[in-house]
């Protein structure tokens, strides 16, 4: 297990892993943004004395563990010789409507994570985070054991950085499902069966936009086993 996360990106999801690492499991925990860690005052004010903010820099290099949170048009922004040696989980999804098309990913010759491997080409980079939203991220993590646990999907080719990821899913309330290599994470990315949808359970028709927010910040979510998981990855159809 990490004694240090570090963190680069505080938004939704990675704000989210933040206070599971450090409130939750007690892990020390580096976060950090693009913007400066004096930005970051309110975030680890509330992460409580394990957390302290810090540049992207200064967080790769202090974790024993580092999550990539960004936006995936800001990949290349990743301090790769920083992260160089390190175990690098790549929670980064690729939208094309927002981060603009790329015909490597468009077409299937590459996943988004190989992308994020071949920049950080001296890190280990294993895929995780990115199919669970960061509200139901909070409210399904469970203690191991527990009968309503749910798992999220791991992927990379390195399996000492996936054991390591496995871990630490472990520690923050989740199991692991073995997704293959960053090859195979197309079995994960937006539109597939295993994207997000199975946790969070159907939305009710009907609903203004003002009352599905409500309604989805009202919900716990669905707990998602491993089997269920392993079955919604099998699933997934390869991009035509």
């Amino acid at each position: 297990m990490p004694h240090t996360l570090g963190i680069i990106g505080s938004g939704m999801i990675g704000g989210t892993v933040a206070r599971l690492a450090a409130a939750a499991a007690g892990l020390n925990v580096v976060v950090s943004n693009s913007r400066g860690p004096e930005t970051l005052a309110d975030l680890v004010a509330g992460l409580g004395p394990n957390a302290r903010a810090a540049t992207p820099e200064e967080a790769a290099r202090a974790g024993d563990l580092v999550v990539a949170a960004v936006p995936f048009h800001a990949y290349g922004q990743l301090p790769a010789a920083a992260l160089a040696d390190r175990t690098v989980i790549d929670a980064l999804v690729y939208y094309p409507d927002r981060d603009g098309p790329l015909a490597e990913l468009d077409s299937g010759e590459l996943t988004s994570s190989a992308l994020v491997q071949r920049h950080l080409a001296g890190s280990r980079v294993v895929k995780a985070f990115n199919t669970i939203d960061f509200h139901h991220l909070s409210t399904l993590a469970r203690p191991a054991g527990a009968a309503d646990r749910s798992a999220l999907p791991v992927a990379g080719a390195d399996a000492a950085a996936k054991a390591q990821v496995t871990e630490l899913l472990d520690v923050l309330g989740y199991d692991a499902v073995d997704a293959g290599a960053l090859a195979d994470s197309w079995r994960t990315a937006p539109g597939t069966p295993a994207y997000v949808q199975p946790y969070m359970g159907e939305r009710p028709e009907g609903l203004s936009q003002e009352e599905s927010q409500r309604w989805f910040f009202a919900s716990r979510g669905v707990p998602v086993p491993a089997a269920r998981v392993k079955e919604l990855i099998d699933a997934a159809v390869a991009p035509s």
